[in-house]
């Protein structure tokens, strides 16, 4: 779907979706366990949906009696069948929190995925199935894992996805024996691993943190509670960002007291409406670089904004770091793409009158959202319905506040 959006401020409250981040944790959480409870406040997005999908595929069972909130029939932590056939959409989350899962649960899984997940890194999982002995295979798209996950030491790189990190934390509580993770190197992303940590809590399992060291006792079992998921911070980001675009808007509904690490898009905001040169280290919210290079690249002439450590978006669901470049360089902004991060040199307001590429990725699709409420002429959007991966109503929110839209 391409859409032409028209320069208009924006004004009005809103609140951001539920977190994407938490619901995935809370969902595979609530799942593993026995019985059922009922989740609250979901957005049921592609990216949810997978994991919904992959967890019926491992014997849980959903049912969504109203538009924003699931009851969850627990699989009791055991599959009994042969390898489940796991489609995860375009979801690294639910690709790589499954695949340890799997293991654990039902001695493995074959996986697919759409777009560019299949193509995103998976070696950290696969030199530790080397080391464990455990089977694997990756063609034609497809990634077949068999074997027995067993219980022990296992160590990753601190500068991998958290992802990885994440995965075993679920899998390795349904293990018989103890197990420790280490992280051999400073741990990044240590936000994501702390909401991993909270939704692991509130499922009732218990590790045990040593700095970088998270140790997993076995045998646990995961408890079922009814839960309600946090609006998400990382959405909240563009809304900041029209914020320092000057656009008239109340953000309402936030955890101020949330572990998630895309918090930091509030002093990192503030951070950017001072003038002078500034630098963001995302090493630790490298989802809001879309965000943010939208609000650096209208600081206003004079004003560098050096956006670091972000080398990983170039995995994501698209190479966030050139699309971020080229849609923003096609508005009239300034915009220097480094191997791992931004340069960008602030200007007073965008000409747009151009037709620019969504690349498939929600989040440029919105950062083109807010950026053409500063543009001189309207701009035109290939594949503005990628927002539904994460945001299914982003279109309907941004014209409740006043955004304007046209086929």
């Amino acid at each position: 779907m391409d859409l032409i959006i028209h320069p208009k401020k924006l004004h009005g409250s809103i609140s951001p979706p539920p977190s994407k981040s938490q619901a995935h944790r809370l969902i595979i959480g609530s799942a593993l366990g026995a019985g059922s409870c009922i989740i609250e406040n979901i957005a049921f997005s592609q990216d949810i949906m997978a994991t919904i999908g992959a967890m019926v595929q491992l014997g849980a069972k959903f049912e969504t009696d109203t538009p924003h909130a699931v009851r969850v029939h627990g699989m009791g932590g055991r599959f009994a069948g042969s390898l489940p056939q796991i489609d995860c959409g375009e979801s690294g989350s639910t690709l790589r929190f499954l695949i340890p899962i799997a293991l654990a649960a039902a001695k493995g899984g074959v996986f697919t995925g759409r777009g560019r997940l299949m193509e995103r890194p998976q070696k950290p999982y696969f030199d530790l199935f080397d080391q464990k002995g455990i089977g694997y295979t990756l063609g034609n798209g497809v990634l077949t894992v068999e074997g027995t996950l067993p219980a022990g030491e296992y160590a990753l790189r601190g500068d991998v996805s958290s992802q990885f990190f994440t995965g075993l934390l679920y899998a390795l509580p349904l293990l018989d024996g103890d197990s420790v993770i280490r992280s051999t190197t400073e741990l990044e992303s240590r936000s994501y691993i702390d909401m991993t940590l909270d939704a692991l809590e509130k499922c009732g399992i218990e590790v045990a943190v040593e700095g970088d060291c998270f140790r997993v006792k076995g045998g646990q079992s995961y408890k079922l509670t009814d839960c309600a998921v946090e609006a998400d911070w990382s959405q909240a980001g563009f809304y900041y960002a029209a914020l320092g675009l000057g656009n008239d808007i109340e953000i309402t509904g936030m955890n101020a007291y949330s572990v998630q690490g895309d918090m930091k898009i509030v002093p990192y905001y503030l951070k950017m409406l001072n003038s002078g040169d500034v630098t963001l280290d995302v090493s630790d919210c490298p989802d809001l670089v879309p965000p943010l290079a939208v609000q650096a690249a209208l600081r206003g002439e004079g004003n560098s904004t050096y956006i670091t450590n972000a080398a990983r978006l170039r995995i994501k669901e698209s190479d966030r770091l050139t699309a971020v470049t080229t849609v923003l360089n096609a508005l009239g902004a300034d915009i220097e793409e480094l191997p791992d991060g931004l340069v960008i040199r602030g200007k007073d307001g965008l000409a747009g009158g151009v037709t620019v590429d969504s690349f498939n990725d929600h989040r440029i699709a919105m950062m083109t959202a807010v950026a053409a409420t500063r543009c001189a002429a309207p701009v035109k959007l290939q594949g503005a319905d990628c927002v539904k991966k994460s945001y299914p109503n982003f279109w309907e929110d941004y014209e409740q506040l006043g955004g304007e839209i046209s086929l």
